[in-house]
C-alpha cells in the first residue's frame, strides 16, 4: 500500500496535534501526541477525551516537535496504551520534556511521587536526543529505509520541524515528508528564525495564524512599553497569562531590555513577577541551555547582562506566597507586571489574579498568545474591551480592567511567514496538508498557497484534513 498520513488530533482545530505516517501494517511513525484544549476538549472526562483510540504496536517511534502540552500532553496516555518505541526529540527538548510531563501527570493523573518517578524513569529510558541537522535511522528492513532529521523551528527552545526520508526498496521510490510542528516568527527573542527545507514531496503544515499578520517586533515592544507606562501612571498591574515555557521566557527577555533602556526611577523599580513554579523551573532550564540561544541573546550575556535573571525579577513559589502577592498587588497600588500560567486563563494561578483585579480599571490584561474558543482567555479577549464579563470557576466576573492583545508576541509564524516557509523551498511540495488551525485560518492560507503556486507555475494539492 502507498505511504499514508492520518491525523489523530490537530486536524480540525488548534490543539491535540498527533499525526501518523503509515508505511505498512507493521511500520508507522507518530509525530507529536498532544492534549486537546478549550472547546476541542469539551465533553466527557479527561480519560475519555484523551484516551488513545488508535493502534500503537506498529509505531516504531514518536517524534516530538516541541514540548508544549498541546503537542506532547498525551504521552502518559500513549505509554499507558503500551507504546514501546523510541521518543525522538532535540537535545534541548530532551531536557525540558520531563518537566512538562511531570506537571501533566500531577494535573491530570496522580500526585503519588513514587508513581511519577517510575513514569519519568520510563520516559527517560525511551527518549533519544538528536542533534539538529543530522539524519537518524528509524526503520531499516528489507523493504524500508526511513531516516529522520530535525531542523530548528524557532517556536520555543528545542522546537523542530521534522524531515522524514522514506525509501521503498521494492518499488524503487523515495519520498520526503515534512511535518512543520509549530513554526516560530522571525525576529523572536532568544531563538533564530526557521530556515525552509530544500524540498518536500508532502508537507504537513501548521496554520494557527494562517489568516492574519503579526505586528513587527519594534512595534510590539513599543506597545508593551506603553502599557507599562499606563500601569505606572495608574498604580496598576499588567496581568499576562502566558504558557510556562516559551512565551514566559520571551517576555522576560523583552522586559529586561525595556528596563535596561529605561530613564525614569519608576521604570527602574518596576517589579516583574513570575508566579508559576513550573515557569521558574523552565526559565532556569532555559538559562542552562544558552548554547541554543540566538546571536543577539548571547551578545547580551557577553555584555554582562542577565536576560532571564535580572534584578527586578521576582519568582513566587509556594501557594501561600501566591495568595500574599495577589492581596498585596490588589490593595497596595504598587505597579507591577505579573506573568502567570495558564496561557488561555483556563486554570493555574492567573485565575486568582483575574478574579481579584478584573473589576478594577487601574489594572490591565495583556493577551500575548492564541486564545482557543471556549477558554476564559477567549472570553476576556472578545468581551473585555466592551465591558463584558467572564466566567471563572463557575462565577461571573465583570471586566473593568483594560484588555489588550499584542499578537506579535505569539510564538507562531503568521500568514506571511508560513507562505515564505513554503515559497523558499527549492522544490515545492506536490501536497500540503493544513493542520493546527481553525477553519477560517486554514481556508485563508489555502488560497494564499494556491496563488503562490500558480505564480510559480506549480500545481499543489492542498488538503484540509
Amino acid at each position: 500500500m502507498p505511504v499514508q498520513i492520518t491525523h489523530h488530533g490537530g486536524a480540525r482545530g488548534v490543539t491535540g496535534s498527533c499525526h501518523r505516517l503509515q508505511l505498512d501494517a507493521d511500520h508507522a511513525l507518530l509525530v507529536d501526541c498532544g492534549l486537546f484544549q478549550g472547546e476541542e476538549a469539551s465533553g466527557g472526562s479527561d480519560l475519555e477525551r484523551h484516551r488513545i483510540d488508535f493502534p500503537v504496536a506498529d509505531v516504531r517511534a514518536l517524534i516530538v516537535t516541541h514540548v508544549h502540552i498541546d503537542h506532547i500532553g498525551r504521552l502518559p496516555y500513549l505509554l499507558a496504551a503500551g507504546f514501546p518505541g523510541s521518543i525522538l526529540c532535540s537535545k534541548p527538548s530532551a531536557q525540558l520534556l520531563p518537566l512538562v510531563i511531570e506537571d501533566a501527570l500531577k494535573v491530570g493523573f496522580t500526585r503519588d511521587e513514587a508513581l511519577i518517578r517510575r513514569f519519568l524513569k520510563q520516559v527517560d529510558q525511551q527518549i533519544v536526543a538528536l542533534d539538529y541537522q543530522q539524519w537518524h535511522s528509524v526503520v531499516e528492513t528489507d523493504r524500508w529505509r526511513v531516516q529522520v532529521r530535525l531542523q530548528r523551528a524557532g517556536h520555543i527552545l528545542g522546537s523542530a520541524y521534522v524531515e522524514v526520508d522514506v525509501q521503498d526498496r521494492v518499488d524503487q521510490q523515495r519520498q520526503r515528508f515534512i511535518f512543520s510542528g509549530d513554526l516560530g516568527a522571525p525576529y523572536a527573542p532568544l531563538l533564530p528564525a526557521p530556515r525552509s527545507p530544500w524540498k518536500a514531496d508532502v508537507l504537513v503544515l501548521e496554520s494557527t495564524y494562517g489568516d492574519r499578520r503579526h505586528e513587527d517586533r519594534k512595534h510590539r515592544r513599543e506597545r508593551l512599553r506603553a502599557m507599562i507606562d499606563q500601569a505606572l501612571a495608574d498604580d496598576g498591574t499588567v496581568l499576562i497569562p502566558a504558557f510556562s515555557i516559551g512565551r514566559t521566557q520571551e517576555l522576560l527577555y523583552e522586559l529586561e531590555g525595556l528596563i535596561n533602556q529605561a530613564k525614569t526611577p519608576r521604570w527602574r523599580d518596576l517589579e516583574v513577577i513570575v508566579d508559576s513554579p513550573l515557569a521558574a523551573r523552565f526559565t532556569a532550564a532555559y538559562r542552562e541551555l544558552k548554547p541554543w540561544w540566538d546571536a543577539e541573546a548571547l551578545r547580551r550575556v557577553r555584555a554582562g547582562r542577565h536576560p532571564l535573571n535580572f534584578e527586578n525579577l521576582y519568582t513566587v513559589d509556594s501557594h501561600g506566597e501566591h495568595e500574599s502577592t495577589v492581596a498585596y498587588l490588589t490593595h497596595t497600588g504598587r505597579p507591577a507586571v505579573v506573568i502567570a500560567a495558564s496561557g488561555m486563563a483556563s486554570g493555574g494561578r492567573i485565575v486568582n489574579y483575574l478574579k481579584a483585579m478584573l473589576g478594577d480599571a487601574r489594572h490591565q490584561v495583556l493577551l500575548v498568545g492564541y486564545q482557543a474558543a471556549g477558554t476564559p482567555g477567549y472570553a476576556i479577549q472578545k468581551y473585555g474591551p466592551r465591558g463584558g464579563w467572564v466566567e471563572l470557576d463557575g462565577q461571573r466576573y465583570p471586566i473593568h480592567a483594560r484588555v489588550d492583545t499584542i499578537s506579535g508576541y505569539s510564538a507562531h509564524a503568521d500568514q506571511r511567514d508560513l507562505l515564505n516557509f513554503v515559497k523558499r523551498m527549492r522544490h515545492l511540495p506536490s501536497e500540503v496538508r493544513l493542520v493546527h488551525g481553525d477553519h477560517e485560518a486554514r481556508a485563508a492560507l489555502r488560497e494564499q498557497l494556491l496563488d503562490m503556486a500558480r505564480e510559480r507555475g506549480h500545481v499543489i494539492n492542498i488538503v484540509l484534513p
